[in-house]
């Protein structure tokens, strides 16, 4: 189970975050405050949204906030007694009001029973000074999150969708929300006119770098009477299939930072507005995709933060029970550990002594006694492994440096390929060698020197990166 889930998911569910928070059941409550939107200016505004701002699930902003807070309440009270809320204005731009009506709206909603926080949906160009300080206030004495809406970091994007803001204007906003502690929520749209596969894992990738706590994830929606219906009928321009857009979403989860709360990930327009697509009135459907795909990967919310996720998801797919495996690195040990989790037996590689000392005792302290520790280079691994030839079902290398040890002690590229030269011999069949590069600067030698060997002898490898960066580290899975 993700550490992050109460129920199997594979991501930062927001039942865990708020269950742990106030440790039973809460729900949030939409509500309609009667808020407008400085974007909605004679007809025109976001091109997506609809007359109801936003707010199609919302309440019934011709009845009062009480009314609209217990119509829902009485109907989860049915199933879930003992229960606990968070209020969320959510249609329009819940910030877009003099502060003394913001007041009197928020204040009266910590009234109502039960009620431990306030989500506030909102523009980043719509919070002034004297809103923020009481924003800042009100957080103090509340569970308060600010909701804003993004929908994707390109500027040309947000110009074509008429947001009526541009990024900067909305990493000034985080970063002042965030200077006063007040949690942030990010919405996002995927599939929106024009944008590429790569642009949106930009927009997660941008969400990354700022403080935020939450995301909603969504699918964009083409619904009566909107500027968009116009526009799709005018460019008839590409909509994400069902299969597209669970592709995308769990590749934005594999990037997106474990910390972050996914709040949701996918929405659904009111069936009777709903033009395209209409393969997401089936929510639930879309939601079960996510998870099957996520659990066919056997990957999960920040996966790929790290390249070392994926050589322990190949080592728990590759590794049988009766196995003899080598690990040629064994640096501090926490491979060396998992793999005696998964194998038969293990031979461990390290010249420092200090690296030797370190897996021997984490091995000590897990009660591990299927490891051969071996205080030597593993270019000499042949000295060693006469009885072994053929046998040997994975060999992997940790390159670079032992982490808290001397920086200056690294593998280099000779004994690295000379050490992959003589793994070969050694594999069986099936056998295969991963190799983790870092890109300092013998790494770079060393992963380069690597990969124009394995050319030069036309043996069969895969690169694995986790990232766009170039600079990152990746991996090499060598097969005999």
């Amino acid at each position: 189970m993700f550490k992050y889930s109460l129920d199997n998911k594979r991501y930062h569910t927001l039942n865990y975050d708020l269950t742990k928070r106030f440790e039973t059941r809460v729900f949030k409550v939409s509500l309609n405050g009667g808020f407008s939107c400085p974007n909605f200016k004679n007809g025109s505004g976001c091109i997506f949204c609809s007359a109801m701002g936003s707010g199609d699930f919302a309440g019934n902003k011709e009845d009062d906030l009480l009314t609209q807070f217990n119509e829902i309440k009485n109907k989860l009270n049915n199933k879930w007694p003992d229960t606990k809320y968070i209020a969320y204005f959510q249609a329009n731009t819940n910030t877009y009001a003099p502060v003394s009506v913001l007041k009197k709206k928020f204040e009266e909603v910590l009234t109502f029973k039960n009620v431990v926080g306030i989500n506030i949906g909102t523009r980043p160009d719509a919070i002034s000074d004297e809103c923020l300080m009481y924003l800042k206030d009100l957080n103090n004495r509340t569970y308060l999150t600010i909701e804003i809406g993004l929908q994707s970091m390109h500027n040309n994007t947000l110009k074509l969708i008429n947001r009526g803001h541009d990024l900067e204007c909305f990493d000034k906003c985080v970063k002042k929300l965030r200077d006063n502690k007040i949690n942030v929520v990010v919405h996002i749209i995927n599939g929106l006119p024009g944008e590429t596969y790569e642009m949106m894992m930009d927009t997660v990738r941008h969400l990354n770098k700022l403080d935020i706590q939450g995301i909603k994830i969504h699918m964009l929606h083409i619904l009566k009477n909107t500027m968009l219906e116009k526009y799709y009928n005018e460019k008839n321009f590409h909509l994400l299939t069902k299969q597209e857009y669970v592709k995308i979403v769990c590749d934005q989860i594999e990037e997106l930072n474990s910390d972050i709360v996914i709040h949701r990930l996918t929405g659904d327009g009111a069936k009777d507005d709903l033009i395209a697509p209409l393969w997401t009135l089936k929510k639930v459907s879309v939601l079960n995709d996510i998870d099957k795909e996520l659990t066919k990967r056997g990957t999960y919310q920040g996966f790929n933060r790290s390249i070392l996720n994926r050589v322990k998801l190949i080592y728990e797919k590759f590794i049988k029970q009766k196995d003899i495996v080598i690990d040629a690195t064994c640096g501090n040990g926490n491979d060396t550990l998992l793999l005696a989790k998964l194998s038969k037996k293990v031979l461990a590689f390290d010249i420092q002594e200090k690296a030797i000392k370190n897996t021997k005792k984490l091995l000590n302290i897990n009660n591990i006694n299927n490891v051969t520790l071996i205080n030597d280079s593993h270019e000499n691994m042949d000295k060693y492994l006469q009885n072994y030839n053929g046998k040997i079902s994975l060999i992997t290398f940790n390159l670079g440096y032992l982490p808290g040890g001397d920086k200056n002690i690294t593998t280099n590229h000779k004994a690295t390929v000379n050490a992959i030269k003589k793994g070969l011999d050694i594999l069986n069949k099936k056998g295969i060698i991963l190799v983790t590069c870092y890109p300092h600067k013998e790494g770079k030698i060393e992963s380069n020197k690597i990969l124009n060997y394995l050319v030069k002898n036309k043996i069969s490898y895969q690169i694995y990166k986790n990232t766009n960066n170039i600079n990152a580290p990746f991996l090499i899975e060598i097969k005999k």
